[in-house]
């Protein structure tokens, strides 16, 4: 757990006022209650990290469950309105924005998100259902992507429209084509 906090606190350019890092450590704090063994010394962590999630969400706006599971550096970039299925899967160096939902399609079926590796997730982004978003995809803000994003790719509007993007090409870019619609 400290391993992780010490990297995130890295991530978060050591600035205690950041909302994502305040998040972060409630997300690690309620996965590292699950490592004690004993339900009788476990339940008074639970308490606490039920009171502290309740916290942070009303002072934050971000819903990030203990069971989702995070790599490494996740940058919650902005304040408020995002909601992340608690069966997620996040990869290592992924960007979030407001506004972004990750989650279930449906209510009552199983299959949430699993995102890759360096993900760059736009704001107000809506990634639902058994998706597959590879690695270094981008993904623009406002879209909808309800199917599978391929490795280096970029996926925007309502329904998402995947489209491939050029070495080196810079997501200044492709915010100014996600505004046109």
């Amino acid at each position: 757990m400290f391993d992780n906090l010490r990297e995130d606190w890295q991530t978060y350019e050591r600035d205690i006022s950041r909302q994502g890092f305040w998040v972060m450590c409630v997300f690690r704090f309620g996965q590292w209650r699950y490592t004690i063994r004993q339900p009788w010394l476990r339940k008074p962590f639970s308490f606490i990290y039920r009171v502290l999630r309740t916290l942070v969400q009303v002072m934050t706006g971000i819903e990030l469950h203990c069971e989702t599971r995070v790599g490494r550096r996740l940058l919650i970039e902005h304040f408020g309105g995002i909601i992340i299925s608690g069966d997620a899967v996040i990869g290592d160096d992924v960007v979030i924005r407001q506004g972004v939902t990750i989650g279930l399609r449906t209510t009552g079926r199983r299959g949430a998100p699993v995102i890759g590796n360096r993900v760059d997730i736009g704001a107000g982004a809506k990634l639902l259902g058994p998706i597959r978003v590879g690695d270094d995809a981008v993904i623009g803000a406002n879209a909808v992507v309800l199917c599978d994003v391929p490795d280096g790719a970029l996926a925007v509007g309502v329904p998402a429209v995947i489209k491939p993007r050029k070495s080196g090409q810079a997501t200044a870019g492709d915010d100014a084509q996600t505004g046109e619609e």
